[in-house]
């Protein structure tokens, strides 16, 4: 049975052992995890950098970039997502240096599964309660939009904006369902004595589709409404 609190979530496992990979991956999608994986430290710290994860299970020796790097390298560039480090080695000073580096949670090989899916579990349920509500993911379809760190994914494809075309994306975001006229939009965005016309919102509208939309001509996220303006149709709607 597929646990409910896990469905959403977005797991990255660092692990050069296919025996190990594969099986953390499908035990974690038995209970509703979505798993990607990186055999790797470099591929891993890549595919962290994209962001939209909610979890690393990273080991500590790995090929190309060895587990303290990678998650040392992360925190330099204030990624903040949650990581357990795996690892044969038990010594105390291992652990310390893994926590110290910003790892929520060590556990030591062989490991047991039902443990690890345990601390998982309480992982998560401690960086919910951590984070504020801003940092939820909103979603639409396969588009999914982290309004605290400004970043849009499709898939788990990183789509780039541009701060402005974020700005009117996140307004229609923050109104989710409901119709914004052009000049409210200009109104939110720009500002009062803003000197954008209706136009300019129109332009807008047509970036954000090309990027955003499987097809910028049926739009399915960014709605037109005829004669009012337009709205953003999320999964929550």
């Amino acid at each position: 049975m597929v646990d409910s609190a896990g469905v959403g979530r977005r797991i990255l496992v660092v692990e050069d052992d296919p025996s190990i990979s594969m099986g953390l991956k499908m035990n974690l999608e038995a209970e509703g995890y979505a798993v990607e994986i990186a055999e790797d430290g470099l591929a891993g710290l890549d595919r962290a950098r994209e962001g939209q994860l909610d979890l690393i299970v990273l080991d500590l020796m790995l090929p190309k970039l060895n587990g303290f790097e990678m998650i040392k390298q992360l925190r330099a560039e204030q990624h903040t997502v949650p990581v357990i480090m795996l690892s044969a080695r038990s010594s105390e000073m291992d652990k310390v240096m893994g926590l110290e580096l910003g790892a929520e949670d060590y556990v030591t090989k062989p490991f047991g599964l039902a443990e690890l899916l345990a601390r998982v579990k309480a992982v998560l349920r401690r960086d919910a309660i951590a984070r504020p509500r801003a940092a939820e993911v909103v979603r639409s379809g396969d588009l999914s939009i982290l309004v605290s760190t400004r970043q849009v994914m499709r898939g788990t494809d990183p789509v780039p904006l541009t701060a402005t075309e974020f700005d009117v994306l996140k307004c229609l975001v923050d109104a989710s369902g409901r119709v914004l006229s052009r000049d409210e939009i200009l109104e939110r965005v720009w500002g009062p004595g803003h000197h954008g016309t209706l136009r300019t919102i129109d332009n807008f509208m047509l970036q954000l589709r090309n990027k955003l939309e499987p097809d910028p001509s049926e739009p399915v996220h960014l709605l037109t409404v005829r004669g009012v303006g337009y709205r953003f149709e999320s999964d929550s709607c």
